[in-house]
């Protein structure tokens, strides 16, 4: 069976990547069957990892999973890796990084993505990765990604496609898009189901820099985020 039109969402469970997952099942991107992969990599906020089943039940969409946490053992030194490192502060390696980058972490996740989509004949892999909004990662950037596209088609000798929808765009904007795509796409209602808080509280801790630049995103886009909504609806908070 044919299935190079196929597609692959690496799907952490957060606002970026519920949102490139409801865009690829839209049947305006035409791809033929689109699948989800979580990479579990001992982040900090685990809780993102329960939102990646709700948010790929929700949309209908076969989610696999894949723990990959002994690799960023040795990756490590990342806030994101250590429950008791300050999140907010500046990286202990590159003060011009914040204390959240994990080196190397969208590079490994897009190569464990494209190994698995080289298995499945698999062209297409969807990426929530965002160079204006990208918190300072360098591995978010256009750049990286266009480079790593190239050298993972080269290295595999398999022509990939890596989209990533969100480049351009700001909070604000994705969550336009979020709402662009439609009640009947379950999108908005799945993203009262996703998990950004990188102090891995429910609700949301609203001071870490995720909660921050999520609030700030639906703020500026003039609607109430769904995730609050939802628990407050349940009484939650």
């Amino acid at each position: 069976m044919d299935k190079s039109n196929d597609a692959l969402v690496l799907l952490s469970g957060g606002q970026d990547s519920t949102t490139c997952l409801f865009w690829a099942i839209d049947p305006l991107r035409k791809f033929n069957n689109v699948y989800a992969l979580n990479i579990f990599y001992g982040q900090r906020h685990v809780a993102e990892i329960e939102a990646a089943k709700a948010v790929a039940s929700m949309a209908g969409t076969d989610l696999f999973e894949i723990d990959a946490s002994q690799i960023f053992q040795i990756l490590g030194n990342s806030a994101l890796l250590e429950i008791n490192t300050d999140i907010s502060k500046q990286h202990p390696s590159d003060k011009n990084l914040p204390a959240s980058f994990v080196p190397g972490r969208n590079i490994m996740f897009l190569t464990i993505a494209a190994a698995w989509a080289f298995n499945h004949n698999v062209s297409n892999i969807i990426t929530g990765v965002c160079q204006t909004d990208y918190s300072g990662y360098p591995d978010c950037r256009d750049n990286t990604i266009k480079s790593l596209q190239v050298t993972l088609s080269l290295g595999m000798g398999r022509d990939f496609s890596i989209h990533t929808p969100l480049m351009y765009l700001t909070k604000a904007e994705s969550v336009w898009l979020a709402q662009d795509l439609g009640p009947e796409s379950n999108c908005w209602e799945a993203l009262g189901y996703s998990h950004t808080c990188y102090n891995n509280q429910i609700p949301p801790c609203g001071e870490c820099p995720a909660c921050k630049l999520r609030a700030n995103g639906f703020s500026q886009a003039g609607f109430k985020d769904p995730l609050i909504e939802r628990l407050q609806d349940e009484g939650v908070f």
